[in-house]
């Protein structure tokens, strides 16, 4: 029987994933010290480390916007500026949070290809300006995947890397649905930060299958000095620790992150192959992670709607973006194409 209360509207929409929910529940057996302090938190860092292959400093907070913002703070002075897309998420949808917790670091946009930044847009914004009158750059933030649901190959971060090198810039990386990313590559989650030449990661977990709970990743071991202070300051720092670290000692223990990556971006697979060639329906991006991207008229969208469909359109005129979760289910899937093509007239 069909869920019928599933929507592809977010990938927040979903709800705990088994593995999380019986790490929380093991987790609540008596007490264990408060502020991070405890077991859970320090098999989940462990668990990162050998994860990513490498002895980096592991962070939790509550949310996205937080991690990511908190993290963009520590490597900015107040006059520094962070180079962006014009799409990202820091940009777009956090309310200017990274601004307020940098206390002023500007952001700066550089144009993208399918969301992807590219070595000549950072070296365009970076170098447009070098006098005092303005704000200096010092830092990239590049999402992976991507806004548009693309996702940044190892080469294209090891050349963006080189880029910032050379200029002197870090290199964060916004990790929302960097799970995705991992499935959709084969690559290993090394290959696709430090090892490509990323300072820090910022690794959601809510889009995978968490509650709540983002890990802060720095490869760049200096980079993190008094981060602890940060959290703290901005109200990150959780009292009952381990129910933030717990959910990904079951998420990272035997490789559930992955299988439910895999099968967020096979669903999404699925919704693109069984709207391809429907009349008036066309593929905005590339359908690389866990999202569809569909240019439809708007009567579809209107009619969709009245079906009952949730959805988000503001990547522009006629655009409609699909979000599949670690739980979607395929005949869900299948019943949301049906709709579309019984809209369109095919």
């Amino acid at each position: 029987m069909t869920n019928n209360n599933q929507q592809f509207a977010s990938d927040n929409y979903s709800g705990i994933c088994p593995e999380a929910w019986v790490a929380m529940q093991k987790a609540n057996q008596g007490h264990e010290r408060a502020y991070g302090d405890d077991q859970w938190t320090e098999r989940a860092a462990e668990y990162f480390r050998n994860l990513f292959e490498t002895d980096c400093e592991v962070f939790f907070a509550f949310n996205g916007t937080a991690a990511n913002s908190l993290a963009l703070a520590s490597l900015c002075q107040s006059y520094h500026s962070v180079i962006c897309s014009e799409t990202a998420h820091v940009e777009t949808d956090e309310c200017g949070a990274p601004e307020f917790f940098s206390n002023g670091s500007k952001l700066l946009t550089a144009a993208s290809v399918n969301g992807k930044l590219t070595p000549e847009s950072i070296r365009e914004v970076a170098l447009k300006r070098q006098d005092i009158h303005y704000p200096k750059p010092r830092v990239v933030t590049i999402t992976q995947a991507t806004e548009v649901g693309t996702v940044y190959r190892p080469d294209e971060l090891k050349a963006i890397s080189a880029t910032c090198k050379e200029l002197g810039l870090n290199l964060h990386m916004d990790g929302a649905r960097f799970t995705n990313a991992c499935a959709f590559l084969g690559c290993s989650p090394a290959e696709l930060t430090w090892k490509a030449g990323v300072d820090v990661l910022c690794f959601g977990g809510t889009k995978n299958g968490m509650a709540v709970g983002e890990a802060i990743l720095f490869f760049n071991r200096a980079l993190a000095e008094d981060f602890d202070y940060r959290c703290k300051q901005a109200g990150q720092l959780a009292s009952k620790m381990r129910f933030l670290s717990a959910p990904w000692v079951g998420l990272l223990e035997d490789g559930a992150w992955l299988r439910h990556g895999n099968h967020a971006n096979h669903c999404a697979q699925l919704l693109a192959s069984l709207v391809s060639g429907l009349p008036g329906v066309e593929l905005m991006f590339p359908v690389e992670a866990n999202g569809v991207f569909l240019q439809m008229p708007e009567h579809a969208i209107e009619a969709l709607r009245n079906k009952g469909w949730r959805f988000y359109t503001f990547i522009g005129s006629g655009g409609a973006r699909f979000m599949c979760s670690w739980d979607t289910e395929e005949a869900r899937v299948r019943e949301l194409a049906a709709d579309i093509r019984a809209i369109v007239g095919a």
